[in-house]
């Protein structure tokens, strides 16, 4: 069984963990993804690689305690084994050499973003990098990120830190300023992916999303994690996750991922009675 190998709290609630898994490190690409189940009768859940190591046969994974799982997934100690672990999954981003390519990370995001930040980097181009968080405590891989960008924006909406602000406000200046930008890469909170995208969309700017919308089998068998992108239906697991930002329809991507909404709130206060009743 994969085993988790290293914990870190990153900030409230965002935990980072490495698992040992050869099979799934040894041919991971950047924009991949894996599923993992905790234990037999579990869901499972999507998590992007946020980064990995070829040598050491690790994957390292970031998320946020949202949900059930992610809330038991966050409460495993070093040596836990995960049930079983499902990758790599999806497309890989596509990387070449373009010039300036700007990528935008909110939240978790910022960690999921890490390798394609990386592979960019490394293709030889001028790479841009803005994060944000709610304050400063939920900026997370700064020194991770800033290793591999020419330059690394923060942003903090209360202003504790960085820029005060959206991570778009950014963004922003560089388009008013008519700075030279050749692609722009945004992944976190599906709110923020449509503000970008729609701030580049007036400008001509190519602009690439990842989706992580409600998703089981990851193999494009069952069509749970569908998407319309230009009016077709796309399946994020399959065809993506990576997207045309401007020919996503987020509206309709919003709303499906508010699906299950009411089933995850019993399914946590059951928990929380559960644990209480233990004590």
């Amino acid at each position: 069984m994969p085993k988790i190998i290293k914990r870190k709290q990153l900030a409230p609630k965002i935990v980072h963990i490495d698992i040992q898994a050869p099979d799934v490190a040894r041919t991971v690409q950047p924009g991949q993804f894996v599923i993992l189940r905790l234990h037999e009768q579990g869901e499972r859940i999507p998590l992007t690689v946020a980064d990995f190591s070829r040598q050491a046969g690790t994957i390292s994974i970031i998320f946020q305690e949202v949900g059930k799982t992610t809330i038991d997934l966050g409460a495993m100690k070093e040596q836990d084994n995960i049930h079983n672990l499902l990758g790599p999954l999806g497309q890989p981003t596509h990387i070449a050499k373009l010039g300036t390519v700007v990528c935008v990370g909110g939240g978790v995001g910022t960690a999921s973003m890490h390798p394609i930040t990386r592979a960019f980097k490394e293709a030889g181009n001028k790479v841009i990098s803005i994060i944000g968080g709610r304050n400063k405590e939920f900026i997370i891989w700064e020194k991770e990120i800033g290793a591999i960008s020419d330059q690394l924006i923060i942003t903090t909406d209360d202003g504790s830190y960085g820029v005060k602000g959206l991570v778009t406000k950014p963004l922003e200046e560089m388009i008013r300023r008519q700075e030279k930008i050749d692609l722009v890469v945004a992944i976190g909170p599906v709110i923020m992916m449509k503000a970008v995208s729609h701030l580049t969309k007036s400008c001509g700017i190519k602009t690439m999303v990842s989706l992580n919308p409600i998703m089981l089998d990851g193999t494009g068998m069952c069509g749970v994690c569908r998407v319309s992108v230009n009016n077709e239906t796309k399946f994020a697991c399959f065809h993506g996750p990576d997207f045309d930002g401007h020919l996503v329809d987020f509206d309709l991507l919003m709303k499906r991922l508010g699906t299950y909404k009411t089933e995850e709130k019993i399914s946590i206060e059951k928990c929380e009675r559960c644990e209480n009743a233990s004590h």
